[in-house]
């Protein structure tokens, strides 16, 4: 069969799911045929629940064609989120994930000061042990850092230490 610009099948008996719901007659030219086709009833079923087909239909009708299929994925995805939550929707999503990600950074931040220590500890564990010396010998002369070279120290901090702790605590709205 031939397709026709609107997306839908000339001469095709299932109407689009939205004609579906609506229990109309879907027409040659309906908005909604190509972004709700009849094998995805759910679809359209929560964007009609949350904005209506009226309000869905204008929104369609006054956007250009090539914007009306983002416009559609975004209506479906806030439709499922108000199903799933009704009072905050895809924003209680996001603060949920912006949560996961503080707590996530933090854990980040913490391993890698702990990877850190763990360098040092090491580092100067090994040193004292190849100079045949310890912190409480009597050889012992002033800090470890004064006994450690220019390369020990590079290879001592050589780690990337990247962590935005700007925010912690801050509300994200």
């Amino acid at each position: 069969m031939k397709e026709s610009g609107g997306g839908r099948k000339q001469g095709a008996a299932s109407p689009c799911a939205a004609c579906k719901l609506l229990r109309r007659r879907c027409a040659q030219d309906c908005v909604f045929a190509p972004y709700f086709p009849a094998d995805q009833p759910h679809k359209f079923a929560n964007v009609h629940k949350v904005f209506g087909a009226s309000n869905v239909n204008k929104m369609l009708q006054d956007l250009p064609e090539h914007q009306r299929g983002d416009a559609v994925s975004s209506m479906v995805y806030e439709a499922n989120a108000r199903v799933r939550d009704p009072v905050y929707g895809c924003v209680g999503a996001i603060s949920s994930l912006q949560q996961q990600i503080d707590v996530l950074q933090t854990q980040l931040a913490v391993a890698q000061a702990e990877a850190v220590h763990l360098r040092v500890r090491q580092t100067a564990s090994s040193f004292w042990n190849s100079a045949g010396h310890s912190p409480t010998s009597p050889t012992y002369s002033g800090s470890p850092s004064s006994k450690i070279n220019e390369s020990q120290a590079k290879h001592l901090f050589d780690m990337d230490m990247v962590v935005d702790q700007g925010g912690y605590g801050d509300s994200m709205w």
